[in-house]
Formats: C-alpha cells, sequence, structure tokens
C-alpha cells in the first residue's frame, strides 16, 4: 500500500467514525424529516459536482464538508427508518467513509479526474444505501444541468 492509498484509508476511517459517533439525544423542538436531510444532501451533491468541474476547489471542500455535516446528522437524528432492514446509523458510514475520503484527497489535489472517479463513487455509494434501506426508486445521477442560476461557481481568481 503506497502512502496515498494510506492516507486515504486512515481518511475514510477518521470519516466512518465522525459519521457515526454523533448519537447524541436530539435536542427538543422540530428536527427536519429525513427526506429534508437528503434533499439538502442532493443539493450539495450537485453544488458539489459543478464546483469541481469549475476548478472552484474551496467550494468543493466547503460542499464536502457540508455533506458530511449532513450525514452526520442524519445518523444523529435518523439513526433507523421505518421499513427499512438496516440501520441508517450503522449503514451510512460504512458506504459513505471511503468515497469521502476519496473525494478529500482529490479536492485537497486539485486534481479533476480524481474528483470526478472520487465523485461517481460517492453516487454509487447513494444508490447502494438507497438500496440496502429499500428506497432503491430514488436514483442519483451526475447533474445535468446547473439548477442554481443565481451562484458563480467559478473560482474567485477567474471572476
Amino acid at each position: 500500500m503506497d502512502k496515498r492509498d494510506l492516507a486515504t484509508t486512515i481518511m475514510a476511517a477518521m470519516i466512518a467514525v465522525t459519521i457515526g459517533s454523533r448519537s447524541a439525544a436530539a435536542p427538543a423542538g422540530y428536527v427536519p424529516g429525513l427526506g429534508e436531510f437528503m434533499t439538502a444532501t442532493q443539493m450539495r451533491h450537485s453544488k458539489l459536482w459543478f464546483a469541481g468541474q469549475a476548478g472552484n476547489w474551496a467550494l468543493a471542500s466547503y460542499e464536502l464538508d457540508e455533506i458530511k455535516e449532513g450525514f452526520a446528522d442524519i445518523t444523529r437524528f435518523h439513526p433507523t427508518h421505518p421499513g427499512s432492514p438496516v440501520s441508517i446509523r450503522e449503514i451510512l458510514p460504512k458506504l459513505m467513509a471511503a468515497p469521502l475520503a476519496r473525494l478529500h484527497v482529490a479536492i485537497r489535489s486539485q486534481n479533476l479526474d480524481k474528483f470526478d472517479e472520487a465523485f461517481d463513487s460517492l453516487t454509487a455509494s447513494c444508490n447502494a444505501c438507497h438500496q440496502a434501506e429499500k428506497f432503491g426508486f430514488n436514483v442519483i445521477i451526475r447533474p445535468s444541468s446547473n439548477p442554481y442560476t443565481n451562484q458563480d461557481f467559478s473560482p474567485l481568481q477567474r471572476r
């Protein structure tokens, strides 16, 4: 195993621990439903793609962190889902840790080819999770057009 593979493995383990460890009791008051968390994650997934394609690595890093935070919140507030045979708290870190770590490495190295591969891996993991949770009808793909016409995804130095 070379140093890059080792770094990715260590990062994946750290992400898995972070996602799965936020198990404190939910605060009193409003808690968004799983659908709201997933809709926000889908938005972040799309914005992550457009930031990476534009070479806006700072924005891509921000969106990746937001996705990680959202996953941690999902495992905290919705550790299980009615009718799902697998605990979200158990499966989400297992499926997402490695693709999130690869995205982190690709963004840090500002490597578009590695970003594309890691993004596709994240997307495949989203779909694997949906399948495991009996939501396989919800299929995530690479965004094909930018719905955020009010946001400039280019890096600041290119504006």
